[in-house]
């Protein structure tokens, strides 16, 4: 059975969209474990989206418009990633030429952008303390996700997503060359930073001294916070699929249209998101959390290996 192009783009927003809240689960279970902990249930993200969806929607006092619709803003952003990236197939889908790695990037800012400003219309101090923090280190972030764009264009002659995969997947070699790896490691950094694990503060933490982004929802309630958590849980796993179909491991996608590829590629992109997401949970579990300040030093060592890859390129390492 061949499915029409536009069924197929659906199927990757759909994909994306039901099994985001798995992942999260899935990664939490395996924190506890780690932590010694029994730990929520794998399916927890679900029922606990569904019960926020029951409540009721309060707004703080003083609060604009901007701070109810923020939350439908960030979800819709989140959600048009996926049409522009290699999720399920190794060929661009009618949308996935609309946007290049860095737009995909810009609409990931914006979803969190919008939160951050949402959570600053509150006045509540804890809001805006994890505002601020989330604006000042994603700028601190921004030189290292333009220097591995830069780097990687360099290397594919393109900014697509669906080329670069192509590149890498058209040979091991390609995939394994020193100016490669060190922008892979370098995005892997960044995936760190946007997902809320950087090594300072646990990214379920309410501890003021370290929280960021759990701050930054803590006006919301009911429909608007389900949003925020299940658009959390997309990003998170369209970050993890950049990583892992654009840069790590761009291979087991549908070559054709037909059903049964099509779907094969659901479970193996579900396995590949979990085992990044194992990884993360590892590297998060594993090391000391850092003082606040240190940040700074954090973020400019993705900057250095991205300028790295750069400079490798040139030198004969690409």
């Amino acid at each position: 059975m061949l499915l029409a192009p536009a069924a197929v783009q659906a199927l990757q927003v759909a994909v994306v969209l039901l099994l985001s809240p798995v992942l999260s689960g899935a990664i939490a279970r395996g924190e506890a474990r780690l932590q010694g902990r029994r730990g929520p249930r794998v399916l927890q993200p679900y029922y606990d989206i569904i019960k926020l969806f029951g409540k009721e929607t309060l707004a703080p006092e003083g609060a604009s418009w901007f701070f109810l619709a923020a939350p439908v803003v960030a979800f819709t952003s989140f959600l048009m990633v996926p049409l522009l990236i290699p999720v399920l197939t190794n060929f661009p889908l009618p949308l996935g030429y609309m946007g290049d790695i860095l737009g995909g990037g810009l609409i990931l800012a914006l979803g969190g952008f919008s939160v951050a400003l949402a959570a600053a219309d509150t006045r509540s101090p804890y809001a805006q303390l994890g505002s601020s923090r989330a604006t000042t280190f994603g700028a601190l972030i921004e030189p290292s996700v333009l220097f591995v764009v830069f780097a990687v264009a360099l290397i594919t002659t393109t900014d697509l997503p669906y080329a670069m995969a192509g590149v890498d997947r058209s040979s091991l070699a390609q995939a394994i060359r020193p100016a490669h790896l060190f922008a892979a490691v370098a995005f892997f950094l960044v995936v760190l930073s946007d997902t809320g694990r950087i090594p300072v503060e646990t990214h379920t933490s309410t501890l003021e001294l370290g929280m960021i982004d759990e701050a930054r929802t803590f006006e919301h309630s009911g429909p608007a916070l389900a949003l925020l958590k299940w658009g959390s849980a997309v990003k998170q796993m369209v970050l993890y699929v950049i990583l892992a179909d654009v840069f790590a491991a761009p291979w087991g996608l549908a070559g054709s249209r037909q059903l049964g590829p099509v779907l094969l590629a659901v479970p193996i992109l579900l396995g590949k998101a979990l085992g990044v997401g194992a990884i993360f949970a590892v590297v998060d579990n594993s090391f000391s959390k850092l003082r606040l300040y240190k940040i700074t030093e954090f973020m400019t060592g993705a900057f250095a290996l991205s300028a790295v890859a750069v400079l490798v390129l040139y030198l004969g390492g690409g």
